[in-house]
C-alpha cells in the first residue's frame, strides 16, 4: 500500500529553487494528480532566512540546516538545486538515509556521476538529473526511454544558451563579439565571469553526460575537446553567411568504428540544417538514431521557470515510483568503458581566413601545400587587395585533421603568407 503524501526537502531557494516552488504553488494540484499522491515540500535549506525572495514560501519551511532534511525520516526525496561541487557531501549523505536524489547539478554529474549512481544502486535508489544538462528541454528521459530501442550514432548540440545568444547577435545584429557579450551579461544570459561558458567548459560538461547515455558508455570529461569562442571575429561571422553558413557552439558525440569522437567547438552550419535555425538563448540536440533516423529537441535551455520544469517533472516520476512501490533500476551503472578517438584522427572540412601579400604565386603555394597532403578545396574567396595586402578565405572538402595540420604548418611557412586570422570546423551539409 501507497503512502498517503510524499515528503520532500528542497537544497536551494535560488533562481531554479524559486522556479520549482512556483510551479509546485501554480499547478500543485495537477501535479499531485499525476504523481498519484500529495506532494509536500517539508524544508528548504537556505543560506539567509531572512533574505527577500520572488515566491512566497512559509518562514518555517526554511532552515539553515542540512541536518534538518538529511537526517529527517520522514523525508524521502531531496532536491539539490546549490550546484557545483561541494554539495557531493549531502548528496551522498541522503543516498545513504535512503533518499531519492533529484539534481540540475551538471558540475557534479559529468564529474562525479558514475560514483553516485553506483551508491544509490547499493543504497536500493536512484539519482534524476534532467534538468542538468537541457534546462527546460527533455533530453536524458528520451536518451534513456523513448529512443532506448535504438542505437545512437551521433548527437549533435547546441546546449549553452549564453555562446548562442551571443552568436545569434553577432550574426543578425552585426555585433562585435565584447559588445555581445555585453548585451548578454545586461540581459542577464552571461554570468559576470562568463569564462565557463564562453572557454566551452559548460558544454563540454553536458555533451560528458549526453554521451554517456547514448553510447553505453562510462566517460571521463576530460575525454572531450574543448575550443571555446572568445576569439570569434565578426569579419568570420558575414564570411561564413556569404558562403551559406552560421557560426555556431556545438557539442559533437559520434560512435565511430573505432571509437567514440567527443569535441565541443564553434564550427560552421549550413544554413539549410535544421540547428542553424536554432537563436537567441534557446538550445537543441540533433540526434541520430538507427531505428528512428533523425529527431531533434529544442527549447530554452536555461531559466528558473524551464529548468524548474525538468525537475518538477523528476519528482512526478520519483513520487510515482515511491507510491506504487517500483524498483528502481538504474541503467548507467552497466555502461562501458570506450576507447576515445583523438581529434586528430578524426575528418572534418574547414575553414580558413588568412592575410597574403598581393602578389603572383600566392594561390599556387596554397594550392601546393594542401594537395601535398592531400586535402582539396572546395569554395575560395579572395577580397579586393589594399596596400599590397589580399584577404583569402577557403572551405576545404573533408580530410584526416593531422593532414589538414600539416598543411597549414606548411602554409605558416610560405612567404606570401602574412597571418593566419581563423581556422574552424565546418559540418556537412
Amino acid at each position: 500500500m501507497g503512502k498517503d503524501s510524499v515528503q520532500v526537502g528542497l537544497l536551494g531557494l535560488g533562481t531554479v529553487g524559486t522556479g520549482v516552488m512556483q510551479i509546485l504553488q501554480m499547478n500543485g494540484k495537477q501535479i499531485s494528480s499525476r504523481a498519484g499522491i500529495d506532494i509536500v515540500v517539508k524544508k528548504i535549506l537556505v543560506r539567509d532566512k531572512q533574505k527577500f525572495r520572488a515566491v512566497k514560501v512559509d518562514p518555517s519551511l526554511l532552515t539553515t540546516e542540512a541536518a534538518e532534511i538529511l537526517e529527517d525520516p520522514e523525508i524521502d526525496v531531496v532536491i539539490e538545486l546549490i550546484g557545483g561541487l561541494d554539495v557531493r557531501w549531502y548528496v551522498e549523505e541522503a543516498l545513504k538515509r535512503g533518499k531519492f536524489i533529484i539534481t540540475a547539478n551538471k558540475d557534479l554529474m559529468a564529474t562525479a556521476g558514475a560514483a553516485l549512481l553506483r551508491l544509490a544502486r547499493d543504497n536500493g535508489r536512484n539519482i534524476y538529473y534532467e534538468a542538468s544538462v537541457g534546462g527546460g528541454i527533455p533530453l536524458i528521459r528520451p536518451l534513456k526511454h523513448s529512443l532506448g530501442a535504438n542505437k545512437i550514432v551521433r548527437i549533435v548540440g547546441i546546449i549553452n544558451g549564453t555562446t548562442n545568444y551571443i552568436l545569434t547577435r553577432m550574426d543578425l545584429a552585426h555585433l562585435e563579439f565584447a559588445e555581445a557579450l555585453r548585451e548578454a551579461q545586461a540581459k542577464g544570459f552571461a554570468e559576470q565571469d562568463p569564462s565557463n561558458d564562453l572557454e566551452g567548459r559548460d558544454a563540454a560538461y553536458k555533451l560528458c553526460i549526453l554521451a554517456n547515455l547514448a553510447f553505453n558508455s562510462n566517460l571521463h570529461c576530460d575525454s572531450v575537446y574543448v575550443e571555446g569562442i572568445s576569439n570569434l571575429q565578426q569579419r568570420d561571422i558575414i564570411y561564413a553567411r556569404e558562403l551559406g553558413f552560421t557560426i555556431k557552439l556545438l557539442a559533437i558525440g559520434e560512435e565511430l568504428p573505432e571509437g567514440l569522437a567527443l569535441r565541443v567547438h564553434p564550427a560552421l552550419v549550413p544554413l539549410t540544417h535544421p540547428l542553424a535555425g536554432v537563436l537567441f538563448e534557446n538550445n537543441a540536440l540533433y540526434v541520430e538514431g538507427n531505428a528512428i533516423g533523425e529527431v531533434m529537441f529544442y527549447g530554452p535551455g536555461a531559466g528558473a521557470m524551464p529548468t524548474g520544469s525538468s525537475v518538477v517533472a523528476d519528482l512526478i516520476e520519483v513520487v510515482r515510483n515511491i507510491n506504487h512501490q517500483v524498483e528502481n533500476g538504474i541503467m548507467e551503472i552497466s555502461f562501458q568503458d570506450k576507447n576515445v578517438v583523438p581529434p586528430y584522427e578524426l575528418a572534418s572540412a574547414f575553414y580558413l581566413r588568412m592575410q597574403a601579400k598581393d602578389q603572383p604565386g600566392v594561390f599556387a603555394g596554397l594550392a601546393n601545400a594542401f594537395s601535398e597532403e592531400m586535402v582539396s578545396l572546395d569554395m575560395i574567396i579572395q577580397k579586393r587587395s589594399s596596400e599590397g595586402k589580399a584577404e583569402i578565405v577557403l572551405v576545404t572538402h573533408a580530410a584526416k585533421e593531422k593532414k589538414f595540420n600539416a598543411a597549414l604548418a606548411k602554409i605558416h611557412k610560405f612567404a606570401g603568407i602574412m597571418a593566419i586570422n581563423s581556422v574552424y570546423r565546418v559540418i556537412p551539409k
